[in-house]
């Protein structure tokens, strides 16, 4: 299906890797250009290299190094890619999930981390953005938030907590930003990515399993299809909420999880 984002700007935070990344490379596949985002230009860098061989046409992939804690940091990330471009059109809102462990466990430092890099580098990225969506007719926000926002999950207190901020703003921007912006939420489940892997290995450090297989196993268990989800799965979703396909979805929180969460709604 051609999704009609053909020669669009888009931005994808935190994509050197994991779901970030699977969303930039769905985008960059469909002819989009996009900015991709990090902390380590090295790790960035060979994100780009990897990127720059999938892209479609003249699709153009461009690194641009920068912390989503850091306000002077974000300002110069939207500001470089509406530059490369000449506008944007679609943003995804993406940060790397703060630490497992149980409630009694965390600090107030953890907690304003937590909230920093989850809540705010949202509120950053899209108030520097929002001018340029706007501008040409409009644009998209998807911020990638967890399954969390649904159902909490043991040993993950700061991401079932703070999240939740996250889905609140996506559904305010949703009504703000519109008619020109569309705003959407999508709400991960376990994927195959290193984010994954490494809940794993804390969850046996915890003493939760007695090895990497019998945690993942029980991940795998949770889920009805009975299987991880894939990153292309994840990235052909952002690509379809960021494209005129979608073009009467506004506002919702969208599961990607095999089925996995519990709750009705």
């Amino acid at each position: 299906m051609d999704l009609g984002i053909d020669g669009d700007a888009a931005l994808v935070t935190a994509s050197s890797g994991g779901l970030g990344k699977a969303s930039a490379r769905a985008l960059v596949r469909e002819g989009a250009n996009v900015a991709i985002n990090g902390r380590t230009e090295s790790t960035l860098e060979s994100a780009a290299a990897d990127l720059r061989g999938e892209a479609a046409g003249d699709a153009r992939v461009v690194p641009i190094a920068g912390d989503l804690t850091d306000p002077d940091g974000v300002r110069n990330l939207v500001s470089t890619t509406a530059e490369e471009f000449g506008g944007l059109d679609h943003l995804v809102t993406s940060a790397g999930g703060p630490p497992s462990g149980a409630f009694l466990d965390t600090t107030d430092g953890d907690w304003y981390d937590a909230y920093d890099l989850l809540v705010m580098s949202v509120v950053r990225t899209v108030r520097e953005a929002a001018p340029h969506l706007r501008a040409d007719g409009g644009g998209t926000v998807v911020t990638v938030a967890s399954r969390t926002v649904k159902e909490a999950v043991d040993s993950m207190v700061l991401s079932n907590s703070v999240r939740a901020g996250v889905v609140g703003l996506e559904k305010t921007l949703s009504k703000e930003l519109a008619p020109e912006v569309r705003a959407n939420a999508v709400l991960p489940g376990s994927h195959d990515t290193e984010r994954v892997r490494n809940l794993v290995d804390q969850a046996v450090e915890r003493g939760d399993y007695e090895s990497a297989d019998e945690a993942s196993a029980a991940r795998v268990a949770e889920v009805p299809l009975d299987r991880l989800g894939t990153t292309e799965e994840f990235g052909a979703t952002v690509a379809f909420l960021s494209s005129p396909k979608s073009g009467f979805v506004n506002g919702t929180a969208l599961p990607i999880d095999g089925g996995s969460i519990g709750s009705n709604l």
